[in-house]
């Protein structure tokens, strides 16, 4: 199979320092840029951080992030994880995006989505009944944009444009994808209009997202479209021991998903729970080198992936097991997945 590329995502978690106490948001994100030099000086293809707008994660400006660590870096692919396009408007997102491209030499990329939450709704006046034809409107008219013509589009959500041109143009065009939770909805409109599939497993074993897989590839030939990488977005952490890993992840993961578990009503977390999701069933890709690079490569191997990205962060694990996690990946995982794979 073609070579994998293995990425990172954060959110920009709100960590807690060496005192115990959380970092200030502004700490935070210098923590974000340090953490995208060391993931190219690994030699790591992706960065990818999320955009939220909540008291958990520092970032929801994530192209100002993008573009600070594109001064900071040289090899590394920058991005999203993901933008939501429901909330913002595709027009100035394709600009500021063109603009990140521009200042990282052609490195920039997007991931859109809906989000798994839902305060930008409010945040920017929008409603959340409006949240399907929100997404489809805006991504109809991003599919557009990332053409680099004049565009005549009229919707439901914003302004018509008439022969709009949008500036700066790129110099080689922007990759861009979208992120699917897993619905058979999500995967077809994303072949339709020709987007790389980046599916969220943050839950369950992989191989019941290879429906979806199959489905997006059917979808991309039942709309005479050329084949589209496929990417893999999940939670994980690295120690140099399967124990270390799990024992220095566990308070993260059960803050984060305590916290949000309550306002969806899920039942509470636990380490009964933790153990099943890093186990060989679970989404979380957590343990030694040698035991996250088996499981980053069946996962690979069963879904017919080009990338995955594992999303390093989560709730308050702290930077300083983040920078070593970031390190093992690029030095030891990475060379095991491809040997596994090759």
């Amino acid at each position: 199979m073609n070579e994998i590329e293995l990425g990172l995502d954060t959110f920009g978690d709100v960590t807690r320092g060496v005192d115990g106490q959380l970092l200030s948001d502004a700490e935070t994100i210098r923590n974000v840029i340090a953490q995208a030099v060391l993931a190219d000086e690994v030699g790591l293809s992706f960065f990818g951080v999320g955009e939220h707008h909540r008291h958990e994660f520092a970032i929801s400006s994530p192209e100002i992030v993008l573009a600070a660590a594109a001064s900071v870096t040289k090899q590394i692919h920058l991005g999203t994880a993901v933008t939501v396009l429901s909330s913002d408007d595709p027009v100035r997102v394709y600009e500021k995006f063109a603009t990140l491209d521009a200042v990282s030499n052609g490195r920039a990329e997007v991931i859109l989505g809906r989000g798994s939450f839902i305060e930008s709704f409010p945040l920017f006046g929008y409603d959340l009944r409006d949240y399907e034809v929100l997404f489809e409107e805006k991504l109809d008219l991003f599919s557009q944009l990332i053409t680099e013509k004049p565009v005549t589009w009229q919707g439901t959500t914003r302004a018509s444009l008439e022969n709009a041109d949008v500036y700066p143009k790129t110099e080689s065009g922007l990759k861009a994808w979208v992120g699917v939770g897993g619905s058979p909805e999500s995967v077809v409109r994303t072949a339709r209009y020709g987007y790389g599939l980046m599916l969220a497993i943050i839950g369950g074993p992989s191989h019941r997202f290879r429906p979806f897989v199959d489905l997006y590839h059917r979808s991309l030939d039942s709309f005479g479209r050329e084949t589209l990488p496929v990417g893999i977005h999940s939670p994980g952490h690295i120690a140099e021991t399967d124990q270390q890993a799990w024992d220095e992840a566990y308070d993260g993961f059960e803050a984060l998903n305590n916290t949000i578990g309550r306002e969806r009503g899920w039942p509470p977390y636990n380490r009964l729970r933790f153990q099943h999701d890093v186990g060989p069933e679970g989404a979380i890709y957590a343990g030694s080198p040698e035991t996250v690079a088996r499981k980053i490569a069946d996962t690979v191997r069963t879904l017919g992936a080009q990338r995955f990205d594992m999303k390093f962060s989560t709730g308050t694990l702290s930077h300083e097991h983040m920078m070593r996690s970031i390190e093992l990946y690029g030095t030891k995982v990475a060379p095991l997945v491809r040997d596994m794979l090759a």
